[in-house]
């Protein structure tokens, strides 16, 4: 796949040479994502930040991977500042905002409206998340982290066993996450969740179709017994009629170090697509685990930056001229 130019909607647009490619990119930005070096690669290139919905990692990850690139970030936040409050139709702010940029990122609540707005636009458009469907830039992100925390304890993508808990049903990280683990091979996935809030029939019969092993259950504590990874999710509750309705299913999958400790292998590794939600009666991966070398949910949002860095640099087809437009930083960085 020839990323130049491409929208990136779906996780289906991508196999393992275009995600090795990525990746490859991605390892190239470690410098930069670290302040070690800056590049002004883009230079007057202007990202087009759209999100209708509420975000914090993915619209200032998105954003921040753009300014260390060297370009400039313009951002629409809420449906309240925008045209599309006045009437405008998603084909008409497609085709005005592709005219002020030259790459749009995009999260919308309903699913496709980023595909339709991508069919409208001039230049490229990026799925920030649209609705319940697809995160793709997410999914990314957490195979790269899987991929690195698997290099460390030397094993590899193929043949990993992962547990995926909570709201798989609305939780479109692990909805794409699931679909870009058909690309490899001798997966064993545990699908953790109420019935109500199960992955959906299609995705688990696409894992099933690729010679994946998948188990359906409600069971935490067994779950977790014999995976590489513990993937948990935070219960949608914006995807809920009402708070009410979210409430009936928070709380229920929570892991604690006691928990880690009695049931899980030591080197298990714990991510989240995050925000965790940390509220009482939610709590879904505890404060004490903080601690734990293998919690891996910060690891992962520095990694964001780095994959979505490589996807800007292969878009823009910059991804080769990086460190010609390099140059030594000149400030105090801090302790990344």
């Amino acid at each position: 796949m020839n990323l130049t130019g491409s929208h990136i909607l779906s996780i289906s647009q991508f196999d393992r040479e275009s995600i090795d490619r990525i990746f490859d990119v991605a390892d190239t930005m470690a410098p930069y994502a670290a302040r070690k070096k800056a590049t002004r690669v883009l230079e007057g290139a202007i990202l087009g930040n759209m999100f209708f919905e509420p975000s914090t990692r993915t619209r200032v990850s998105f954003g921040c991977a753009f300014n260390l690139l060297g370009g400039s970030v313009r951002e629409t936040t809420g449906f309240e500042t925008s045209a599309i409050a006045k009437g405008e139709s998603l084909y008409d702010t497609a085709r005005v905002l592709s005219g002020y940029s030259d790459v749009i990122c995009m999260r919308h609540p309903q699913a496709g409206s980023v595909e339709e707005f991508a069919q409208a636009s001039r230049v490229p458009v990026i799925n920030g998340g649209d609705g319940p469907n697809e995160h793709p830039t997410q999914a990314l992100l957490d195979l790269y982290t899987i991929r690195r925390e698997l290099d460390g304890k030397g094993r590899q993508i193929d043949g990993l066993r992962i547990a995926m808990i909570g709201d798989l049903k609305f939780g479109r990280t692990v909805h794409s996450l699931a679909k870009l683990l058909t690309l490899y091979k001798n997966v064993t996935l545990v699908l953790v969740a109420p019935k109500e809030l199960a992955m959906p029939e299609p995705i688990v019969e696409m894992l099933r179709e690729c010679g994946h092993k998948v188990t359906i259950t409600e069971e935490l504590s067994e779950s977790i017994k014999s995976v590489d990874i513990v993937y948990s999710t935070r219960i949608q509750e914006e995807r809920f009629t009402s708070k009410d309705e979210a409430d009936l299913y928070r709380g229920r999958f929570r892991l604690n170090q006691a928990i880690y400790t009695q049931f899980c292998e030591p080197n298990t590794v714990i991510m989240h697509p995050l925000p965790r939600d940390s509220r009482m009666e939610a709590n879904e991966l505890d404060n004490d685990l903080n601690q734990n070398p293998n919690l891996a949910i910060f690891r992962q949002t520095d990694n964001g930056i780095l994959v979505r860095m490589a996807l800007f640099a292969l878009v823009l087809d910059v991804a080769n001229l990086v460190d010609q437009y390099s140059h030594d930083v000149r400030w105090f960085t801090g302790n990344r």
